[in-house]
């Protein structure tokens, strides 16, 4: 069951290709000797692009209601005809209306409808050139965005980039996610992710973590987790307990779970054979003298000691007597070889340290070099994934697997990930864990997969951002933006929103025409989508908002409370330093929020029946100032003197109900990342970058300094409110269209709001 289509298809059935990754019930063929696209499905074949979204829809349980799916369809086959301006733009206008308060064109959840209908706009170029040069219409800008944000579209695109470099390039080998393994067989593929239990993981092994899987998943193969624990030095037990957690985090399990250690007899044997056979021999000299010999291309002198001799010091070494610890086994392979890492390499050394696994059974251990090449062929791994730094010992490798005569491995190589004003070295990392610069190994400015997790990076937008990076090659210090605004879109449509306001900034403002008594009233968390929930409300005739505000608004300025209406600034007193320490407004609730310039956030001022949530809102800058460390320089010489800043906030009540790790935004602050309760009893929330230039600057120079966005524009309503409430408290915009609670307040009655 397959879609076999041509990249020069036109017009380009991207429906197709998306729903196909979407509901993965068939696979995507790119032959570029054919001509249209075609599914081979369930013995039938269908050759339209309406159609093929259908019948993959219908088999994905995404069909979704058939009298609005329907016209959504009539609708994709006749938008490209368009041509005439008035139309398009009042095709554009309707669209944007309905998606004003909806995520989906249809219900809650994806369905063929918005395949198609995105899949038709992809391809008509009148009315992507409106969307790009009109910020009209950001509602439908932000269901196509959203759609193709999602990460089976991600990868639907991404296979469609794929097949059209790998076209360019002819007839050389190119590697991406969606191009696939060379020689791979469906479900004969197996990888491996090998990590050392010497440390966490960082962002860097999960690229590597999820090419894995990835590939494994694509072939309906396995993934083998394998530790390798050839260094007792270096090496504890609970390292691998914590690297098996790091992956929980990235939901990624492997089928099967092993240890280099496992195979320690079988490696020794085949280390004695090597031995036997002439290619590998035994070696005492200086390590120093060594590393010079190999620069200059100059043979050792035990090169050619006889096997006899080489065999009884790798016995001494086995034993770990003073005389075999002088030694070491390198394997025979080339003396000047322009390839350094093929200039006889070390692949067996002495280490008296017990092991953490086999204890002091072995005093002998094989060289990763030696040892993983190897184990691959052991355990069956039919492509092993590597970074391209060991590039060079690919050769070195394939050469191990030749001289041992074992089972064949297939190298993938892609690029390693490397961040600006970022340390991956686990020995600069455990610097600043050592020195009490941050918190341990989970602090959300390492790199760490538990400290960009608990910074709020969801494993979507990790997937995603591998999933961009493609078949490059490249080595490149990346910038942060990229993963932070990719990360934004997955948590937009979902992060509840709450408020919160500065205490030491704060301003009390007495609302005349305000509640006698405080008012509560149920809102939605989330304007666009009503599956996240609802919160609780509070209206009083006193209220809090941020000296930001206060002192911006002008004697005689109406502006709009969000959520309530507009008021008109009456009174402002302020401080000997110029500060506002109090306002009084009139509330004016016939005014036009369409024609103020400021919509603030505010809380209600707390009292014992509605009380405020005491809060801390911490941010964090780069912990090193220089954007790349060279191997000269001295990490110490380059810390950020201050990396992390707290604020001490109110928060409305409806922040007590969140759990440890869910992910809000504070409007007109940003998204958070609910961290915990601290040992004062506050509520603790990290905020979590959107991927903006000027939110992911160093802030070096600039200590106890938090950034906070510039106040919104404009509040997240279209401009129609809907009727008007016969309570004379505050208007209530159209949220959504679905329920209809039932006011029990005596101060007014909500009639008719979400029809």
């Amino acid at each position: 069951m397959s879609i076999t289509l041509s990249t020069k298809t036109s017009p380009f059935p991207y429906a197709s290709i998306a729903i196909a990754t979407y509901t993965q019930k068939v696979e995507i063929n790119y032959d570029e000797s054919v001509e249209g696209v075609t599914l081979d499905f369930e013995g039938s074949q269908v050759s339209a692009d309406d159609e093929i979204v259908a019948v993959l829809a219908n088999a994905g349980g995404l069909a979704g209601d058939s009298v609005k799916t329907a016209a959504y369809f009539e609708l994709a086959k006749t938008l490209p005809t368009l041509t005439a301006i008035p139309d398009i733009v009042a095709l554009l206008d309707s669209l944007d209306n309905h998606l004003a308060y909806r995520t989906f064109l249809v219900g809650h959840n994806i369905t063929a409808a918005d395949f198609i209908l995105w899949g038709s706009i992809k391809v008509a170029p009148k009315f992507i050139g409106f969307l790009k040069n009109g910020q009209q219409y950001v509602h439908l800008l932000r269901w196509m965005s959203h759609i193709e944000s999602l990460e089976p579209i991600q990868t639907a695109l991404a296979s469609l980039t794929a097949a059209k470099a790998n076209k360019a390039r002819s007839n050389k080998t190119a590697a991406g996610f969606a191009l696939g393994l060379q020689s791979a067989k469906e479900g004969q593929v197996v990888t491996r992710f090998p990590p050392e239990p010497s440390g966490y993981l960082h962002i860097g092994h999960a690229k590597a973590a999820m090419l894995n899987q990835y590939f494994a998943k694509m072939y309906n193969g396995k993934m083998i987790i394998r530790f390798d624990d050839t260094n007792p030095t270096k090496e504890r037990a609970e390292f691998e307990e914590t690297i098996l957690q790091d992956l929980g985090l990235l939901n990624i399990r492997g089928d099967k779970i092993t240890h280099t250690s496992d195979y320690f007899d079988q490696i020794y044997e085949l280390a004695i054979q090597i031995i036997k056979s002439g290619q590998a021999y035994a070696d005492d000299t200086e390590q120093l003298q060594m590393r010079e010999e190999r620069g200059k291309g100059v043979a050792s002198a035990h090169r050619d000691d006889s096997i006899e001799d080489n065999l009884r010091h790798f016995e001494e070494m086995k034993t770990g007597s003073p005389e075999g610890l002088r030694w070491c086994i390198r394997a025979k392979i080339s003396v000047d070889n322009q390839n350094k890492t093929l200039r006889d390499p070390v692949i067996y050394r002495c280490n008296l340290i017990p092991h953490h696994r086999t204890g002091d059974k072995w005093k002998v251990y094989p060289t990763y070099d030696f040892a993983c090449p190897i184990v691959d062929s052991l355990e069956g791994v039919t492509h092993a994934l590597r970074t391209n730094e060991y590039r060079e010992r690919n050769a070195q490798y394939q050469w191990m697997i030749k001289a041992l005569g074992m089972r064949g491995v297939d190298i993938w190589d892609f690029s390693r990930l490397s961040f600006i004003y970022t340390l991956l070295s686990k020995r600069k990392l455990h610097w600043f864990v050592d020195n009490g610069i941050v918190g341990g190994w989970d602090d959300p400015r390492f790199p760490t997969i538990r400290g960009i997790r608990r910074r709020g990076l969801t494993v979507d937008a990790l997937s995603q951002f591998m999933l961009a990076q493609g078949p490059s090659q490249a080595i490149v210090s990346l910038e942060w933006d990229m993963i932070w605004a990719i990360n934004k879109k997955v948590i937009d449509p979902v992060a509840p929103r709450f408020w919160a306001i500065v205490k030491a900034n704060s301003v009390s403002v007495t609302i005349n025409g305000g509640p006698p008594a405080p008012e509560v009233k149920t809102l939605p968390r989330h304007k666009k989508n009503p599956d996240v929930g609802e919160k609780k409300t509070v209206f009083t005739s006193t209220i809090l908002v941020e000296q930001e505000d206060a002192i911006s608004f002008d004697d005689q300025e109406e502006i709009t409370l969000m959520d309530w209406g507009n008021a008109i600034v009456r009174s402002k007193t302020t401080g000997p330093s110029g500060d506002v320490t109090s306002l009084t407004m009139d509330l004016h609730l016939e005014g036009d929020f369409r024609k103020t310039k400021k919509k603030i956030t505010w809380l209600a001022q707390p009292s014992k029946d509605h009380p405020l949530v005491d809060v801390t809102l911490l941010d964090y800058d780069y912990l090193i100032t220089k954007k790349k460390l060279e191997e000269t320089d001295d990490v110490k010489d380059f810390v950020t003197p201050v990396s992390e800043f707290r604020e001490e906030a109110f928060a409305d009540a409806n922040v007590s109900t969140l759990t440890k790790g869910d992910i809000i935004q504070f409007e007109r602050k940003g998204y958070f990342i609910f961290d915990g309760t601290a040992e004062d009893g506050k509520l603790e929330f990290i905020r979590i970058p959107d991927g903006r230039a000027a939110n992911l600057a160093s802030k070096a120079g600039k200590p106890g300094v938090v950034t906070v966005e510039a106040p919104v524009p404009a509040l997240e309503t279209t401009a129609d409110a809907g009727p008007v409430p016969s309570s004379t408290m505050y208007k209530v915009a159209k949220i959504y269209e679905l329920v209809k609670p039932v006011s029990t307040t005596k101060m007014y009655t909500v009639s008719n709001v979400y029809d």
